[in-house]
């Protein structure tokens, strides 16, 4: 038996965070982008409880500037890797500067002291994620993942994954194969 869950992550989080805020008796607004202000202040027992129990959904409290920064640099990669047709084409760091009004210097710099990697790094593990999920969905060939993700070939694409994986995308993909053929038999 198959089953296939739909999801709008957006109204789910803003689920949670009603139950749970509202709960504790705070208001909230959520904007576009999924940031939450809660008005007023949150006591501190009050605060890590909320911690704590919002961590297993995924979700995280920030509560200082440079956090807050990292995540919006965070979120800007994961944007263009998951929600764009095909990624930029201006470098990554003109478009961070231009997207976080600092320069790329600084939000490097900031994220790397914060997250002890590069933001290339994490540029480079969130490509790899976004093709081992598109390879599953076994829609696109190679090839269009690789241009989809904005390599410059698949070679590319095979080097950087192999790297990160241990496994060549091709075999991703073959050992993906089987375990679907397994399961649904």
């Amino acid at each position: 038996m198959n089953i296939q869950i739909k999801h709008d992550i957006e109204l789910a989080c803003k689920a949670i965070l009603s139950e749970h805020l509202g709960k504790r008796g705070l208001a909230f607004k959520m904007d576009s982008l999924g940031e939450l202000e809660v008005h007023g202040t949150i006591p501190e027992d009050v605060h890590q409880e909320l911690s704590q129990v919002l961590s297993k959904y995924g979700i995280e409290l920030i509560d200082n500037k440079r956090a807050e920064l990292v995540q919006r640099i965070k979120d800007q990669i994961i944007d263009i890797i998951y929600l764009k047709e095909k990624t930029p084409s201006t470098r990554l760091s003109d478009y961070l500067a231009d997207k976080l009004g600092h320069s790329y210097g600084y939000l490097s710099n900031l994220f790397s002291d914060t997250t002890n990697a590069s933001i290339e790094n994490y540029l480079i593990l969130q490509k790899i994620e976004r093709a081992k999920q598109l390879i599953m969905a076994d829609q696109l060939t190679l090839t269009e993942i690789s241009y989809k993700l904005s390599y410059s070939s698949l070679a590319h694409l095979s080097n950087q994954f192999k790297n990160v994986t241990g496994l060549t995308p091709s075999a991703f993909r073959r050992i993906m194969l089987k375990r679907r053929m397994y399961y649904s038999s």
